[in-house]
C-alpha cells in the first residue's frame, strides 16, 4: 500500500486559539491519525502517527491537549455487531455482547449507528485506558460511523459497494434506498486477498460484477497494485470524491474521508 503520511496546518491556525474549533482523533491498533476543523475548514491535520505518542500530548503534541469546543475520537473495534434499534434495550447489553466473545482485556461500547440500528463492539483495553487517562470516553464513537454516515448522506445508488482500504484492512458498506444493508471489514494480507474479500461479499449482496461500482477511499490511489487488481475483476473502479470539509487542494479527499468524516458524529459513552 502507499501508507503515506499527510502533514498539513494552515498558516493562520494557533492550538492557543483552538477553543472553537473541533479535534478528531482516529485510532487504529498501533497508530493514530488527527484532524482539526473549524468553520468546516481543514485547520491541521496528520496520520499514521505512532499510538505511544499519543500519550504525551505536551511539548510538540500540544496541538491535541488544547482546549477544543468539541472532541470525537474514532475508536478500533476487535468485534461488533449491529442490532435493530427496535430489539435493543440498554438493560440487556450484557446479553448482546455475549454475541461478541469479550476477553478480560477488552472492554465493551455501545451507541447509536444510525436511526435503525445500534452498534455494540468491543476495544481493547490498553487503547481505552489512554483515552481515559488523556481525553474522556465520553467522546468515542464507532470508528466507522462517520465514513457511514458521509456515504448516507450522499444518496448512493444500490449497485455501489464503498470500500475504504488501511494497510491491511477493508472496510465494505454497500447501502439500498440509503438504508444500511452491508457493512463488515476484513484483514487482508496482499492484493489478491483484497479481491477475494470484495468478490465474495459483491456475490453475497447479488452484486453482477460488470454491473456495480466500487468506489474506493482510504489509503489507496487509482494506479496503485490494489485498485489495478481490483479493476481486472470489476468494471467501474474510482476514487470516493466526498468532502465533508473544505480541503486544501493537495490533500487527496479520499484519503483523509474516514477521519475528517468523524466530524458528523455525536459522541457515546463506555458502559
Amino acid at each position: 500500500m502507499n501508507n503515506h503520511k499527510t502533514y498539513y496546518r494552515d498558516n493562520d491556525f494557533e492550538p492557543e486559539q483552538a477553543g472553537g474549533n473541533t479535534l478528531l482523533i482516529q485510532i487504529d491498533p498501533s497508530t493514530f491519525s488527527y484532524a482539526v476543523i473549524g468553520q468546516n475548514k481543514l485547520l491541521a491535520i496528520e496520520l499514521k502517527r505512532d499510538l505511544n505518542e499519543l500519550t504525551e500530548v505536551t511539548g510538540e503534541n500540544n496541538l491535541l491537549s488544547a482546549h477544543y469546543r468539541e472532541r470525537i475520537i474514532g475508536l478500533p473495534q476487535n468485534g461488533f455487531t449491529f442490532m435493530p434499534m427496535s430489539l435493543f434495550s440498554p438493560d440487556h447489553i450484557t446479553d448482546f455482547a455475549r454475541f461478541l466473545d469479550v476477553k478480560a482485556n477488552e472492554k465493551v461500547f455501545s451507541q447509536p449507528l444510525d436511526t435503525e440500528n445500534q452498534v455494540i463492539y468491543k476495544v481493547d483495553e490498553g487503547i481505552t485506558a489512554i483515552i481515559a487517562d488523556k481525553f474522556d470516553v465520553k467522546n468515542v464513537v464507532f470508528s466507522a460511523k462517520g465514513w457511514m454516515k458521509a456515504i448516507t448522506l450522499s444518496n448512493p445508488p444500490k449497485e455501489n459497494l464503498y470500500l475504504n482500504i488501511d494497510i491491511n484492512k477493508v472496510e465494505l458498506l454497500n447501502l439500498q434506498e440509503n438504508k444500511l444493508r452491508f457493512y463488515n471489514s476484513f484483514e487482508f494480507k496482499n492484493k489478491d486477498e483484497l479481491v477475494y474479500f470484495t468478490s465474495f461479499v459483491a456475490q453475497e449482496l447479488q452484486l453482477e460484477p460488470h454491473h456495480i461500482t466500487l468506489v474506493l477511499s482510504g489509503d489507496v490511489e487509482i494506479n496503485d497494485k490494489n485498485c489495478r487488481r481490483l479493476r481486472e475483476f470489476f468494471n467501474k473502479v474510482e476514487l470516493n470524491d466526498l468532502k465533508t470539509i473544505d480541503l486544501p487542494g493537495q490533500i487527496p479527499s479520499q484519503s483523509v474521508l474516514s477521519l475528517t468524516a468523524l466530524a458528523l458524529c455525536g459522541s457515546s459513552e463506555a458502559l
